[in-house]
């Protein structure tokens, strides 16, 4: 249900909310975000460590009444309007499929789904609730993609020749569902920029494995690649994307990352966290053999702008730092500011009542090209078709 009233001081009817984080491990981020945002009458949090809870309730006030330990509370409260998932991998399907049948507008973090039928799966679910789904990826909305886009939509890239995109992380330490996770499984942190930019859905994806990871990491998923790589095919477009990705076994510190390379201007990601990004243009000038080419580092904007004022500082204010850590945030650099973007996309798209970007269709091409390309790459670089999801749009 939505609730109606007169929040500010012209006598404007606001529209708010009510909505449920299930996972305060990484979850714990978005609690302040929540409780500050213009559009959310109330927030409820679940976790099965009642310890999490319990920091909830202390660092914020928040009522003990709104803290469960089980997610079937929200799912039969009629008074929750909208879940936030951030449950481990292979939560994520089954419980936006739960979360859509129980008639709650769904959010969940990155992978969309396991397989390829857990997309589809997600997909029916969306389409048989008529509720919405978002997919909450954070590079839709980093600093640099929308520094990028900028360029794009001026028209000051020129055509774009190529793209390529990365996701580098070491998951040694992390929790055990991650050992041996294959690299391209789910590549949406890198390739989701691209696919934006250019604005194009992947039809086909010819993928590589190389190196090896330790025996012991190849047990629960059957991996045996430390690497993949793989080229994307984009429909109706002669660009193709590159994306690599490793979480084993690779001397290189995180990254996620993408590069643009158009007729008139490029960009690349830095190589160094504590660097800045690389700006290259052509000038039109020849000089000798070869044009004349400029480079310079730029410094990215922030977007607090485009937000409520009362969720704008989380772009630069986190609930992590070196007294609070959590490795998902420490190793990602903050996610370029995206997380406030991020829930007000999903809240605004519920009161306005359209699809958020990015939705479902988005989310399952996004994951989906993971899915393909680790096929690709286990059958020696079969070029495998990624599945035509829009026709479920």
């Amino acid at each position: 249900m939505l609730l109606y009233i007169h929040a500010d001081k012209r006598g404007n009817i606001v529209k708010q909310i009510n909505v449920a984080i299930v996972g305060l491990s990484f979850g714990l981020e978005f609690v302040p975000i929540y409780l500050d945002h213009p559009n959310v009458a109330k927030l409820v949090v679940v976790d099965q460590n009642e310890k999490l809870l319990k920091v909830v309730q202390d660092r914020y006030n928040f009522p003990k009444e709104q803290c469960y330990t089980d997610i079937e509370k929200v799912l039969t409260d009629p008074g929750i309007d909208a879940v936030h998932l951030v449950t481990p991998p292979a939560t994520h399907a089954p419980l936006s499929i739960k979360t859509l049948n129980a008639g709650k507008h769904c959010a969940c973090t990155i992978p969309m789904g396991m397989s390829i039928d857990e997309l589809y799966g997600v997909i029916n679910a969306r389409r048989t609730a008529k509720k919405r789904y978002m997919f909450m990826e954070t590079t839709a909305y980093q600093r640099e993609y929308l520094y990028v886009k900028e360029l794009h939509d001026a028209d000051k890239l020129g055509k774009i020749q190529y793209m390529t995109c990365a996701h580098y992380q070491d998951m040694e330490g992390w929790p055990s569902y991650w050992d041996g996770f294959p690299p391209l499984m789910h590549p949406t942190h890198a390739v989701a920029p691209c696919f934006l930019l250019l604005d194009k859905y992947p039809v086909k994806v010819y993928g590589r494995g190389s190196g090896k990871v330790r025996e012991a990491l190849t047990k629960q998923y059957g991996c045996p690649f430390s690497f993949e790589a793989a080229f994307v095919e984009m429909e109706d477009s002669d660009v193709t994307v590159e994306m690599e990705r490793f979480l084993y076994g690779t001397a290189r510190s995180y990254s996620e990352c993408f590069r643009v390379y158009g007729q008139d201007m490029s960009f690349e990601w830095q190589q160094l966290l504590k660097e800045d990004p690389v700006l290259y243009k052509r000038t039109g000038n020849i000089q000798g053999r070869g044009g004349e080419i400029t480079e310079e580092r730029i410094t990215i904007p922030d977007y607090a702008s485009r937000l409520p004022k009362e969720i704008a500082k989380f772009t630069v204010s986190t609930v992590y730092n070196n007294e609070n850590t959590h490795l998902s945030f420490k190793q990602g650099g903050g996610h370029g500011g995206s997380h406030p973007h991020l829930i007000h996309e999903f809240v605004t798209s519920i009161i306005e009542d359209r699809p958020p970007m990015p939705d479902d269709i988005l989310g399952a091409y996004w994951t989906g090209v993971g899915i393909c390309a680790h096929q690709s790459a286990m059958a020696g670089g079969k070029v495998i078709e990624v599945p035509a999801f829009k026709e479920l749009a």
